[in-house]
């Protein structure tokens, strides 16, 4: 009886996660089989007017690891991945419709995905209820929580998640609520495939650095107004702050590297204050990886918000690093369970503010593991006040961080609404309980609370 052939289905929809799925296949991670197939999403809210990732520049270099390349887009046509999952019942009709539409026969199906708590790689998992699973994250959100309440018919296939090691000594929390174990992508696997991509990637043409400089400040657009986080106008002026803040530190050549989606007017600003501040600015007008950039140009400084890159370039290239804006989404993010909530506490705990120059002229790089320590307790803290219900287990490890470690610093990564909700330190006084359940009381603190946001949106962005 001759053995059932094995295929492996990698689904992707960024070219950042093919590289990392790319970097896992090359170092060993997955075994061998008979066939591998990397199953193209293209998540953008009108994917028609944005390029897949298997149309950006360097994804030639990516398909060699893979013997097909397919589109999910194309399969459940007209329907958008982010909002198309099957009927419980229709799920059986779509197994055997994929098995023939991708010649896939009776063979053994492993599936290696992203962000499995949603849509579109929940329904993939769903589509095939005998496949085992392996959860692959190309960002800091896999040391958050996993965002909802995971089917146990889904989470218990989950094998393991593979990871970069952007935080070295901090262990993922997405998915332990069912035992799942990290592994980690090895580092050298990931920037060589980096690399690769860099070499075939379109040139970027960049001002010269000045004498005695080492090369560009480069700012790196997220985006955030798309996730309603901030309004168009807040995240304009958050790109003209750190415009501001790295001519503020002496850069005069200055790279922009705005979200592949973002409103091609944000750039237009932008060179606008460059040039009443007497600063060269060079619009990466490319769809490039950053980590492109930063192999090709050597940024003397990288300036974002909360992006993964901006971790990437420490961590991956050595580069320095400062962030900005970070106090305000912390502030922002609604609700407390947002899944950015994480990431963002990372970068803000880790890294330097750009409104703080001595602090991101001395800045260095953290060495070994021990920055990933100290952030574990803030991290487990945050991750239990986001999702109690899901990590029951992590109530010790939050209460002991919060008796002892909660301070004026610390204060901004918590909110006492939801410490007072889950019964934690630095909620009210138990004598003082029933304020939040008085008319007047409520009353008079939400108008407070308006109040206070409306400053600090003005000290902020004003």
């Amino acid at each position: 009886m001759n053995a059932r052939h094995r295929t492996q289905i990698f689904f992707a929809s960024t070219l950042y996660g093919t590289a990392t799925l790319a970097a896992a296949i090359d170092a060993g991670c997955f075994e061998a089989a008979d066939r591998r197939i990397l199953l193209v999403s293209n998540n953008a809210a009108i994917p028609e007017t944005t390029p897949a990732l298997d149309e950006m520049p360097g994804f030639s270099v990516l398909r060699s690891r893979f013997d097909d390349v397919l589109s999910w887009n194309e399969t459940i046509a007209p329907f958008h991945p982010g909002g198309w999952s099957p009927r419980g019942d229709d799920a059986p009709l779509w197994e055997r419709h994929l098995r023939l539409l991708w010649g896939l026969g009776d063979d053994d199906v492993e599936i290696a995905l992203e962000s499995i708590q949603v849509n579109p790689a929940l329904a993939l998992a769903r589509l095939f209820p005998d496949a085992p699973l392996d959860v692959y994250a190309d960002g800091l959100m896999s040391y958050g929580p996993t965002r909802n309440k995971l089917n146990p018919l889904v989470g218990t296939r989950v094998r393991r998640l593979l990871h970069l090691d952007l935080v070295p000594g901090l262990r993922p929390l997405l998915l332990t609520e069912f035992g799942v174990k990290p592994e980690i992508v090895p580092t050298d696997h990931f920037t060589k495939v980096l690399a690769e991509i860099a070499g075939v990637s379109p040139e970027v043409t960049v001002p010269d650095a000045a004498p005695g400089t080492k090369g560009p400040a480069l700012l790196l657009g997220q985006y955030l107004s798309a996730l309603d986080i901030l309004t168009p106008q807040e995240e304009e002026e958050l790109h003209v702050r750190m415009l501001r803040g790295v001519v503020g530190l002496g850069h005069r050549e200055v790279v922009f590297k705005p979200h592949p989606t973002a409103p091609a007017r944000w750039s237009r600003l932008l060179e606008k204050e460059a040039s009443v501040l007497g600063a060269e600015l060079t619009v990466v007008d490319s769809p490039v990886l950053a980590e492109v950039l930063y192999q090709r140009t050597r940024p003397a400084l990288v300036v974002g918000c909360f992006s993964t890159a901006l971790i990437t370039a420490s961590a991956l290239y050595g580069l320095p690093v400062a962030r900005t804006g970070t106090d305000v989404l912390l502030e922002r993010l609604t609700p407390y369970q947002n899944s950015n909530r994480v990431p963002v506490t990372i970068v803000d705990a880790l890294l330097p503010n750009l409104n703080d120059p001595t602090a991101v002229r001395n800045w260095t790089a953290p060495t070994g593991d021990r920055a990933g320590k100290e952030l574990s307790g803030l991290v487990t803290a945050v991750g239990f006040a986001m999702q109690s219900q899901i990590y029951p287990s992590l109530r010790p490890a939050a209460e002991r961080y919060l008796s002892t470690k909660l301070n004026s610093h610390t204060w901004r990564y918590f909110k006492r609404r939801r410490l007072t909700a889950l019964g934690l330190p630095g909620a009210v006084p138990s004598h003082l309980s029933f304020l939040p359940r008085n008319p007047t009381v409520r009353k008079v603190a939400r108008r407070a609370r308006a109040v206070q946001r409306q400053l600090k949106k003005r000290a902020a962005f004003g």
